[in-house]
């Protein structure tokens, strides 16, 4: 009798055999490198290879998700948008309810009675006009800008984060401001008997003539410095400021959105700020935030840029109502702080401030928030 047949006697093969059994590919597995954070487990999740950010593919779905996340964000904030403009603008009507966040709300108070829930959203159509374009602009061009300013972790900086935020900022209001001029021009409007359509504003802008700055000559007459100007340059009103108000505000936007959102990822609190990673999720994106957490992030996000950029956004206001108050003429930056300088001092650069910052930190986090949450359903 063999010993693989006497009871109680089992042969080594065997053993060897069950061993391997209960251990198939034991020693066919390399050492694993520990997840990042606890929804980092490749082996529970499969990736998609890492998408290609130069592909049209990309291009399209990451354009629609801005577009429709800044027309999101609008929405939401429309109402308080309407009264910043009139604050903002120095409208006559509208000065005695400036200063306290009972006057915000006597505001709003004062444009339901006379126009109704829709004057609250009066110039929003114009809004949703320009806001699709310039936030899919904006969120596509930071991609695309991003991927060549920081092409791998190593060259991720707050410095490179802050100039490709800024720069995708300066391109999407280059090709969107002239709709910025006239959505600002129909929320200046509050005469309940001379509502103005887009396309009466567009004729007016388009038609007011600038007067030419002159300066004196040796004997005291005016000599013009520059010819009078009128036509589509008057869709620019206000564009100098703009463009140097768009780098802090679009730049400290998308750092401190990032930097954020880095923070709330650390391995220590990631199971409580992160969501597992969707079946869809290509190689090398992280974790997608819970929904408090990327409200958060984008919160933030709002109230540093806001901060930063405020003083230059007055200046645009005023500068884009030239048309609309006083004489008439093209303002430049220098002169129009000047005027804002003598009305109230320092204090006039931050006119509305309050309301802004009501104003742009749900803005700011539900556009974020409806960007990264299209980002993820797009797959990219």
């Amino acid at each position: 009798m063999s010993h693989a047949s006497m009871p109680g006697v089992s042969s080594p093969q065997i053993g060897r055999d069950t061993t391997r059994a209960a251990r198939p590919n034991a020693t066919a597995l390399p050492a694993k490198d520990p997840a990042v954070c606890p929804t980092d487990d490749e082996a529970q999740v499969p990736r998609k290879p890492p998408k290609n950010k130069r592909s049209l593919d990309y291009v399209w779905r990451s354009g629609v998700a801005g577009g429709l996340a800044g027309c999101a964000a609008k929405t939401v904030v429309a109402p308080l948008d309407r009264v910043k403009i009139l604050f903002q603008s120095h409208n006559p009507h509208f000065i005695k309810y400036t200063g306290s966040w009972l006057g915000v709300s006597e505001a709003m108070k004062a444009i339901y009675q006379q126009d109704g829930p829709t004057g609250l959203f009066r110039g929003h159509s114009a809004t949703l006009l320009r806001i699709f374009p310039y936030a899919a602009i904006k969120f596509l061009a930071y991609e695309q800008i991003r991927a060549i300013v920081i092409p791998n972790k190593e060259h991720e900086t707050p410095f490179r984060r802050l100039i490709s935020g800024s720069l995708a900022g300066v391109t999407s209001v280059f090709f969107t401001y002239p709709l910025e001029v006239i959505r600002v021009r129909l929320a200046f409007e509050t005469k309940k008997d001379s509502r103005s359509s887009l396309r009466s504003i567009c004729k007016q802008i388009y038609g007011e003539q600038q007067k030419p700055r002159t300066v004196a000559g040796p004997l005291g007459e005016p000599l013009p410095v520059a010819p009078a100007r009128h036509g589509l340059t008057n869709f620019y009103r206000g564009f100098s400021p703009t463009l140097l108000g768009m780098l802090p505000y679009a730049g400290m936007s998308f750092l401190t959105h990032d930097t954020a959102g880095d923070l709330l990822r650390h391995p220590e609190i990631a199971k409580w700020t992160t969501l597992p990673q969707p079946e869809n999720a290509p190689a090398g994106k992280a974790a997608p935030l819970r929904s408090w957490a990327e409200l958060f992030a984008g919160g933030v996000a709002g109230l540093v840029s806001q901060t930063a950029s405020y003083p230059l956004e007055v200046i645009r206001r005023r500068m884009q109502v030239g048309g609309a108050v006083g004489d008439g003429h093209r303002m430049r930056i220098g002169e129009t702080a000047g005027i804002i300088m003598r009305e109230r001092g320092l204090r006039g650069f931050f006119v509305g401030l309050t309301i802004g910052y009501a104003k742009v930190v749900p803005l700011v986090a539900a556009s974020f928030y409806t960007y990264e949450r299209l980002k993820t359903w797009f797959g990219i």
